[in-house]
């Protein structure tokens, strides 16, 4: 065995994790991509459409962030526990938090659906028949909480497993079955199905979360050790995945501030400027995810190496997925750059929209390098359990970078420029914090 072989994760094991974690990754933004641009290119009201549905994706996300970082808790220690070869201390201890979330879900189905309109209508000031258009569809959007959350737990302890094929496999089953009826129910099919427009995209959209809840369970039951009994007794690491995941919440939902002041100016400044919004954070969310797929390697390998106290390793890990993430980001820059005017096009006709969206595209690009290294080091301070720092560094970049910079762009009139502005700045903070950590306590155990 070389020296390299035995102070370095190989290019394989980490594409083994990374690039079925990319294809498992963009299959949720996929899902919201595909109702923009169908609801986008609707004949009848179209702007309103795609404004909603960007304005309900908005939130989903928020909640759906926050809630599912149990899937990155239970993928940290499940990992942890493989690497020391432990994995009968987390036996009772998954069936647990997939209960959990199934709990929580139900709470936020309730509570949310419940008080729909004051959410829109107040918090993200949406009014008409774009309010009106946003409490339709997220009605059925919330029914796939259970399902998704659920979904998430099971992808975590696939992870934690050092296995990212099987939430793959599901993840894009899932993502065609709402590609095809997203097109079927939405514009329908004559003498056979009517359109529903949004409502057919949301239906859409929960049939694909069945789907691949459905076909994760069977992973689960037959691939993985673990069962969904639930012990009476509570597993003696209970407490400190919750105490991860309580950090992880409060890092999301500052993350989500962010998100929700950008969609609440973006709907102020008009409809145009939502729709176009709309488009863009789901591009931007597209990418991240994509680019994440290198993230979710590192969460799952650096927590192994935790456990097997493998730091010149992790050390050089940090090095590898970071330049692997930076290639892909700038590959997808280079296919944006040649085809930017088509992309507008795939989701709105409107001149209104497509002005304000390319007026701003180029600055989503440019920061992909700046988010490829961000992302990484959130996978590695994940999988090392470092919930806290993460926790601290995104209060940081929003209280004292996003909120301040947006603030003042707003004032100056801006409008999506300055929205975009904040959020290069509050990628900068979440990228330059995590690389000087990192370096200040890992780079003496490399040597």
């Amino acid at each position: 065995m070389t020296k390299n072989s035995t102070t370095k994760v190989s290019f394989w094991e980490i594409n083994k994790l990374a690039l079925p974690a990319i294809f498992a990754g963009i299959a949720e933004p996929l899902i919201s991509i595909t109702d923009v641009a169908v609801l986008g290119n609707v004949k009848e009201n179209s702007v309103e459409a795609l404004a909603a549905a960007g304005i309900v994706g908005s939130f989903l996300s928020a909640l759906i962030w926050i809630l599912a970082q149990t899937k990155t808790a239970i993928s940290a220690m499940v990992s942890k526990h493989l690497g020391e070869n432990r994995l009968h201390a987390v036996k009772t201890l998954v069936p647990q938090v997939i209960g959990l979330n199934l709990l929580l879900s139900l709470l936020l189905l309730v509570i949310t659906t419940a008080g729909s309109h004051f959410i829109f209508s107040t918090i993200f000031e949406a009014e008409g028949k774009i309010l009106a258009y946003a409490e339709s569809y997220y009605f059925i959007r919330a029914l796939g909480y259970p399902l998704t959350l659920v979904t998430f737990a099971i992808f975590g302890v696939f992870r934690g497993m050092q296995n990212t094929l099987w939430a793959m496999i599901c993840s894009l089953v899932g993502a065609a079955v709402n590609i095809g009826l997203d097109f079927t129910l939405v514009y329908g099919i004559d003498g056979f199905i009517p359109a529903m427009h949004l409502q057919g995209a949301a239906i859409a959209s929960v049939i694909a979360q069945l789907t691949m809840l459905f076909m994760a369970i069977l992973f689960y039951t037959y691939k993985t050790p673990f069962g969904f009994k639930i012990s009476k007794t509570i597993n003696p690491n209970l407490r400190a995945l919750l105490i991860m995941s309580g950090n992880l919440f409060i890092r999301t939902f500052f993350l989500n501030v962010a998100m929700v002041v950008a969609s609440r100016l973006a709907t102020v400044y008009g409809k145009n400027s939502i729709a176009a919004q709309s488009i863009l954070m789901n591009i931007w969310l597209f990418f991240s995810f994509f680019i994440d797929g290198y993230a979710n390697a590192g969460n799952a390998i650096s927590g192994k190496l935790l456990g097997q106290k493998a730091y010149k390793k992790l050390w050089f890990l940090s090095i590898d997925i970071c330049k692997y993430a930076i290639t892909i980001a700038c590959i997808l820059i280079a296919i944006c750059v040649v085809l930017y005017n088509q992309i507008g096009l795939l989701f709105n006709k409107d001149e209104g929209v497509l002005a304000a969206f390319y007026s701003v595209f180029w600055m989503v690009l440019l920061m992909q390098p700046i988010n490829s290294i961000a992302f990484m080091f959130d996978g590695i301070f994940k999988g090392l359990g470092e919930a806290k720092f993460l926790r601290n560094l995104l209060i940081v970049a929003t209280l004292f970078g996003f909120i301040p910079v947006v603030t003042i762009t707003h004032y100056t009139g801006l409008e999506l420029y300055g929205i975009w502005i904040a959020f290069t700045v509050w990628m900068l903070i979440r990228s330059i914090g995590p690389v000087l950590k990192f370096r200040s306590k890992y780079l003496h155990t490399s040597t």
